[in-house]
């Protein structure tokens, strides 16, 4: 059948809805490690797992929106120290979403950095995923 045909339609529906599953899969397994991340790291608190999927989705619209900007921003720093300054920028943002988002609380700014250290790492292990 055709470029228009029934048989690339079904196609995109399917790969669409196998995107939107890995999207789906990836919040919630953020949403389960904000929601761990008060019993390994002291400083940071999450009033319920409703709480973690909301910060998740808060910290994923930040990285969208807003870390692209400092990324290219703070690039002099990242590359004099090899990347490093990434996971500075990764601890601000999770300190920007705990003030932004109601039932989510992050003490202190090396709290806010071990946590984006363990969230980093989660990303990475969902990103390998097939």
């Amino acid at each position: 059948i055709g470029f228009w045909g029934i048989r690339n339609t079904l196609h995109g529906i399917l790969f669409l809805m196998k995107v939107l599953a890995r999207i789906t899969l990836k919040v919630i397994i953020i949403g389960f490690t904000i929601m761990a991340l008060p019993h390994f790291i002291p400083g940071i608190t999450v009033e319920g797992f409703k709480y973690a999927l909301l910060a998740t989705v808060v910290l994923a619209l930040a990285n969208l929106l807003i870390k692209p900007i400092v990324s290219l921003i703070t690039l002099p720093v990242n590359i004099v120290t090899l990347g490093l300054f990434g996971l500075v920028v990764n601890a601000a943002m999770l300190w920007f979403v705990a003030l932004r988002t109601p039932g989510f609380d992050v003490d202190s700014y090396k709290a806010a950095f071990f946590g984006a250290l363990v969230i980093s790492a989660m990303n990475w292990v969902v990103s390998k995923l097939k």
